[in-house]
């Protein structure tokens, strides 16, 4: 949502509230409105499992006008200074509240059963007492969750779900103390007791699922070093907390330990286990010059890293960030549950007061009505209606991360689910993006000649002379004596060899990428390249025929290239289409009412990553297709494409779902409360259950990667 004068995006500050109060999709649209007409406030978003809320403003503001506009409407909120830190669990506060509201409803309920077998006269009354005894302190401590709310929204002269809740427990609270006091037949304790044990136990299933739903973020961060050995520029050695690492510094890192930090190796070389960021299990050889990544793991021997990037600058940071903003995005389905929500305090109070008010004409006296409007009050919280769509979001983006598919719109969620034509890029998406020398004329080469091939490629940082070298190696290849070795940028690597003249350097024509091999005298090797395809491409394409989407190649690569992929992958392609090209294909496909799936990672598919209904990049994209992308996959195999249609359209199906149970509930369980057919226990219970149930069946998705 947008405010006035909103500032040019180069010029915005982002900051992050920590909001705790937020429990659903009414509470967030709260927020968002609040902060979304604050003047100066270009966008703010919601991020419930996390229970924040990221706001891009203008920097003339400041934060503590933002703090101010959610106190306002009765959300307290912080700013939260770092931005990856773990925020402040909501499980642990209701875990005391709901142990002493179950243990009290259970000692309550056995008192009530002795009633209930018709204990009658002084005995019922003694039950009775003790009952309120129990229940009362009880009821005044497990509540406080429901009451400070309620209490921050009325003092504000707004309303929230937990008004009519605290509404609801204090008058059956009131009412069976009147019963007791003036002898009555019955209490109400028990029905209030299990109210908020139920209502604390759905909360706290709740907060569990959410921090489960962040672990794959959470095991991100967990596998970052705690910190390093810093260098000093006179040798000392110093330990320093990753937070206290900074650009220039030198880390030393020995075998076994992870790195804090992403950097350039100085000194040393070593294998790293890359798995954690690309899914990869083979350790990749890295030495003088080479980039590393915080979180891995150094395999082999000592290296000093010099630090580029620390704290939340890391790659690894980027990668929690982006799954931590994965979740909450406006979809169709959390739009109407922010209207049910909205409309839910105003229409149960008005339903509730008319309750009362028909049993009153009806001849029911006062106390009986007002058991019937408390039973109103009670059944009918849209708790179900508020979860199901952020939950099945929530549950998802966690299982899709687990598969190495980070959600960074969960909205997108919705939109992917009914794609029908797919869109791919080549290089680095059918393909690895990786060329290596091809093999075919790595085996012609003479023994001879591969030696010095190896001892050339080795002495280059070149991405062609690494993987030739790389190549080479694997063969066993043993690598010849050079002397006089010597590196030109742009032109190759040269050298003396046995007292003749070599090169490893650009051909001067070759129909693709390639390198010459000169051995002197005129003898000379050309080796091509080829950029394989992403393993599991064919069974990609198959698993995407299968769901009903059909595929085709748009590339800005030359007819050749494309063309060879485009055989080996039977797509239909086009070749040599610029970034604007690729928009007008896409805006082309729309117009048909196709739903399109864009699928890059360069530069020049950001254009289309954005302008396409849904999009997913690998995780060896550029900056620009990362951003632009809904999805971001971290391994080599494209079944993530599939795989995410999948997931998508299974937690849609789980969403549908629960807004039938959510209306299905509604429907039966009111016209029972209207009509008298429901005690405030019974109330309590079906209300509890209807969320759970939703809950419940939003689990069902934590395999829905599978």
């Amino acid at each position: 949502m947008t405010a006035q004068r909103a500032p040019d995006v180069a010029e915005q500050d982002v900051t992050v509230l920590a909001v705790p109060g937020m429990h659903c999709a009414g509470c967030m649209s709260k927020v968002e409105r609040a902060l979304g007409g604050t003047d100066g406030v270009c966008d703010a978003r919601v991020n419930l499992s996390a229970r924040l809320v990221t706001i891009h403003h203008d920097p003339k503001i400041d934060t503590r006008r933002l703090v101010n506009a959610l106190d306002a409407i009765g959300f307290e909120a912080q700013v939260r200074r770092d931005e990856l830190a773990r925020p402040v669990t909501n499980v642990r506060p209701l875990l005391a509240p709901l142990a002493v509201a179950a243990f009290a409803a259970m000692n309550v309920m056995l008192l009530s059963v002795s009633v209930w077998s018709g204990a009658s006269g002084a005995t019922r009354e003694l039950f009775h007492w003790i009952s309120a005894a129990i229940a009362l302190p009880a009821i005044a401590y497990s509540g406080q969750p429901f009451f400070r709310s309620a209490w921050k929204a009325l003092r504000h002269w707004t309303t929230n779900m937990d008004v009519p809740i605290s509404i609801g427990i204090v008058t059956a609270t009131g009412l069976s103390l009147y019963e007791v006091a003036t002898f009555g037949p019955h209490a109400w304790f028990d029905g209030a007791l299990m109210l908020i044990t139920f209502l604390l136990a759905g909360r706290v299933l709740d907060a569990m699922m959410r921090d489960r739903a962040r672990s794959g973020v959470d095991a991100l961060l967990s596998q970052a070093a705690q910190g390093a050995t810093v260098v000093g520029e006179d040798g000392t050695l110093a330990w320093k907390d990753a937070a206290a690492l900074a650009p220039g510094m030198v880390m030393r890192v020995a075998a076994g330990e992870r790195l804090a930090a992403d950097g350039e190796i100085v000194v040393g070389r070593s294998r790293f286990d890359q798995s954690l960021l690309t899914g990869e299990t083979v350790p990749v050889a890295a030495g003088e010059g080479d980039q590393t990544l915080a979180g891995t793991l150094n395999l082999d021997a000592p290296v000093d890293v010099r630090v580029s990037h620390a704290g939340r600058d890391t790659t690894l940071a980027e990668i929690a960030r982006l799954m931590e903003a994965s979740t909450q995005n406006r979809s169709r389905y959390v739009r109407i549950a922010d209207r049910a929500a909205r409309l839910y305090a105003p229409a149960v109070h008005s339903l509730a007061a008319l309750t009362v008010i028909g049993w009153l004409f009806a001849g029911a006296g006062l106390y009986q009505a007002l058991v019937y409007g408390v039973a109103v009050l009670i059944i009918t919280c849209p708790c179900a209606l508020g979860l199901a769509v952020p939950v099945a979001q929530v549950v998802a983006s966690g299982a899709l991360m687990r598969a190495g598919i980070m959600v960074k719109d969960g909205s997108a969620l919705e939109r992917v689910a009914a794609v029908d034509r797919a869109l791919f890029d080549k290089t680095g998406t059918l393909t690895l993006g990786r060329p290596t020398p091809d093999a075919t004329a790595l085996s012609a080469l003479p023994a001879d000649a591969a030696s010095v091939a190896l001892a050339l490629a080795s002495h280059s940082r070149h991405p062609l002379s690494r993987a030739l070298a790389d190549s080479l190696a694997a063969a066993d290849v043993r690598a010849a004596p050079l002397e006089q070795v010597e590196e030109r940028a742009g032109d190759g690597v040269f050298a003396v060899w046995q007292g003749r003249p070599v090169a490893l350097r650009r051909p001067e024509r070759a129909g693709g990428i390639a390198v010459s091999l000169d051995l002197g005298g005129g003898t000379s090797w050309l080796v091509p390249y080829v950029d394989r395809l992403r393993p599991d491409v064919t069974e990609t394409l198959a698993r995407l025929d299968k769901l009903g989407v059909e595929s085709s190649i748009v590339s800005g690569d030359n007819e050749a290239a494309v063309g060879e992929v485009s055989r080996a992958t039977r797509l239909p392609a086009q070749a040599g289409v610029s970034p604007a090209g690729k928009q007008q294909a896409i805006a082309a496909l729309q117009a048909e009412g196709r739903t399109v799936l864009m699928v890059g990672d360069g530069l020049n598919d950001g254009p289309a990553l954005a302008a396409a209904n849904a999009s997913i990049a690998p995780g060896s994209a550029s900056d620009v297709g990362l951003q632009a992308a809904d999805f971001v996959f971290v391994q080599d195999s494209l079944v993530a494409v599939p795989r995410t249609i999948q997931a998508s359209r299974r937690t849609m199906a789980v969403v549908r779902q629960n807004f039938g149970l959510a209306i299905v509930y509604n429907v039966l369980a009111v016209p029972l409360a209207i009509a008298g057919l429901v005690t405030p226990l019974v109330a309590a219970i079906a209300m509890s259950a209807s969320s759970l149930i939703v809950v419940a069946n939003s689990l069902r998705l934590v395999r829905a990667a599978k």
